[in-house]
């Protein structure tokens, strides 16, 4: 069984510092992987979906189609997670994908499963200093992972410096709906201010920092509703099966959070307090 220390888990959330992603990620991202039955770790966007596999897949084509994978030469997947959104991408464009994530037993994991699929690398770096030449990519793509970027704006600036001069940046994220300071915040999210370890950024300020670092937003889709909502119901709607799987590696106090969280996380988004976009940039 999984071991989570309870306290560690909050310090962590509170500070969130990149080590403590990391250890918070390699700590729970198993839990997505029992709930799914998949390698995503992303929310889904479940429009017509009806299990979160296939929710996970379209949210990696429509941030693709935003994107416009299908004339890129060459993209930087930012926090690529366990490589499955890259195999996605590569099968569906066949462009060429450079996967870049701090969290080095994720890229681990990555390189194993994807295996030596042609035109997929790994590169173990951080996203605010990217081991990458000056308009070496036409595509930085941060697939639910720019709300823990700190200080945003290096990430922001680092990516101006990858792309080339026609480069579209796509970043999809939770986003707070205002700019709210911490403790107001924390009041509004209640128990996601425990376990939603991210920087709670708002979505005017994640605009600004994108427009300050120059570049032109192109597009901002709010999927929030068909992102937290209908996963909440379809965890409430299985959870008895559910439940059974992750109980298998974690404490049932940890499934207790998890569904508490997903929960808040729906009325959350109901009352408009948080929202899920699709931003694109170039």
């Amino acid at each position: 069984m999984i071991s989570v220390n309870p306290l560690q888990a909050v310090l962590k959330s509170f500070r969130r510092s990149e080590r403590d992603v990391v250890n918070l990620y390699n700590s729970l991202s198993p839990v997505m992987q029992l709930a799914t039955g998949g390698n995503m770790l992303n929310f889904g966007y479940w429009n017509g979906a009806r299990n979160p596999v296939a929710a996970q897949c379209n949210l990696c084509s429509l941030v693709g189609n935003i994107a416009e994978l299908s004339s890129s030469k060459r993209m930087i997947d930012i926090g690529s997670g366990l490589g499955a959104p890259a195999m996605y991408w590569k099968e569906t464009h066949d462009c060429g994908i450079v996967c870049v994530n701090i969290n080095h037993r994720q890229l681990l994991f990555a390189t194993k499963s994807v295996g030596s699929h042609d035109g997929i690398s790994f590169v173990n770096a951080t996203c605010t200093a990217l081991p990458f030449s000056d308009q070496s990519a036409d595509r930085v793509v941060a697939l639910e992972s720019a709300q823990h970027f700190k200080p945003l704006e290096r990430f922001i600036a680092e990516s101006r410096r990858v792309l080339k001069a026609d480069g579209i940046l796509a970043m999809a994220l939770p986003v707070m709906k205002q700019n709210d300071g911490h403790l107001k915040a924390a009041v509004k999210l209640g128990i996601l201010s425990f376990t939603w370890s991210s920087e709670h950024y708002g979505l005017e300020y994640v605009k600004s920092v994108i427009e300050r670092g120059g570049f032109t937003i192109k597009d901002v889709r709010h999927v929030g509703h068909q992102v937290y909502e209908p996963l909440a119901e379809y965890y409430a709607e299985n959870r008895q099966a559910l439940r059974k799987n992750i109980l298998k590696e974690y404490s049932s106090f940890i499934e207790g959070v998890l569904y508490k969280s997903l929960l808040k996380m729906k009325d959350a988004s109901k009352k408009g307090i948080i929202d899920y976009v699709i931003i694109k940039a170039s």
